[in-house]
């Protein structure tokens, strides 16, 4: 059980509350959206802006959920429920991203201290430290949890070798701007990239070399990979594209949201994304349509980063207000913690179990 196999990282306590009952916008007749209130559930604990969050492929123990903030005070979470489990201690300055290995028993984190960091997720301990020259915006594990990919203001992408942490990393160089993320491919054979320089590239890890670029009219803002490693979701200026992760080439038309967007996330199964921006709304969408089905306002403060969770029934949102919120993906489903409220007659459809600390 998740409680006893973490319960060393810190004292385990429940940050989540049931609050802010969000009448969602509906569209084209959506009438489980008209009906029902979205209720997320607010994670508290940062006191800065929360930047970056990724989850934890499906575990024998459940998901995981990790944040990076402002505040410097990466924070690892039940990914179901937004339970807090513990806070990486160490950090001097903002962390800019973040990520968990397949297994969820490795954290990365990258920081303004000009170091990624890679700790034990279970015992909370730093495990290496891989120093650069400027501030370290993302990190990604390989698949395997051999290596660490890392992207930084040095405009360079580098890999450390974690069996080897001693020795040099591997650079890739190409970038004329500040790196903004970084993955590895499924294969572990390819890396992706994009950054302030209005490009988004492949590489090569055995020749050491770029072989794909696609230039863009705007900085990129965010990048997610597909479980299935099949589709390549990018944001920049105000739009959203799907893209062969192999080839950058479109898979389908991009689509236009009416504000400037920081990141989007496709659904599992591809049946819907969700994508947010400066107007401090979430926005969910037909993949097959690009037709609006809802949008809603739930942050105080622009969202800076949104992901789905590993099987699809909730999206996590990091903002500016400096606190992280789950969201239902099926609004009225059993489901975690959740209660959901029928606006026309107030009654309460789901009920979750009452949160309770626990030391």
């Amino acid at each position: 059980m998740i409680a006893q196999t973490r319960i060393c990282f810190r004292r385990r306590s429940r940050l989540s509350q049931l609050i802010g009952q969000t009448t969602a916008t509906p569209r084209r007749g959506n009438t489980m959206a008209a009906t029902l209130r979205q209720t997320p559930l607010t994670c508290s604990g940062h006191t800065r802006p929360v930047v970056h969050l990724a989850f934890s492929k499906l575990c024998t123990d459940g998901y995981f959920l990790i944040s990076a903030s402002k505040d410097g005070k990466p924070m690892l979470r039940q990914g179901n429920t937004g339970d807090w489990i513990g806070t990486f201690e160490g950090r001097k300055g903002a962390v800019w991203g973040v990520a968990l290995n397949n297994d969820a028993s490795r954290a990365a984190t990258a920081a303004a201290d000009f170091s990624a960091k890679v700790w034990d997720a279970v015992a909370g301990e730093e495990l290496h430290t891989f120093s650069h020259s400027r501030i370290v915006k993302t990190v990604d594990f390989s698949s395997d949890s051999t290596e660490l990919l890392t992207g930084s203001n040095e405009k360079l992408l580098k890999i450390f070798d974690l069996g080897k942490p001693e020795a040099e990393p591997q650079v890739f160089s190409g970038h004329t701007g500040g790196l903004k993320h970084v993955l590895f491919m499924k294969d572990g054979k390819q890396m992706l990239s994009c950054a302030e320089d209005k490009t988004i590239r492949v590489w090569d890890k055995a020749s050491g070399k770029e072989v794909h670029k696609m230039e863009v009219a705007h900085n990129p803002t965010s990048m997610e990979l597909s479980p299935d490693g099949q589709t390549l979701t990018v944001t920049y200026g105000s739009k959203v594209a799907f893209l062969n992760p192999e080839t950058l080439e479109q898979q389908r038309d991009e689509v236009t949201i009416p504000t400037a967007v920081y990141s989007a996330s496709l659904h599992p199964d591809r049946s819907v994304f969700i994508c947010r921006g400066e107007d401090f709304k979430m926005y969910k969408y037909d993949y097959s349509t690009n037709v609006e089905l809802e949008s809603f306002k739930g942050h105080f403060g622009p969202v800076h980063c949104v992901r789905f969770s590993p099987d699809g029934e909730l999206y996590a949102s990091g903002s500016e207000d400096g606190t992280l919120r789950l969201w239902q993906t099926t609004v009225g489903k059993t489901y975690g913690l959740w209660k959901c409220v029928d606006a026309s007659s107030n009654e309460i459809i789901n009920t979750p179990a009452k949160p309770e600390a626990t030391a």
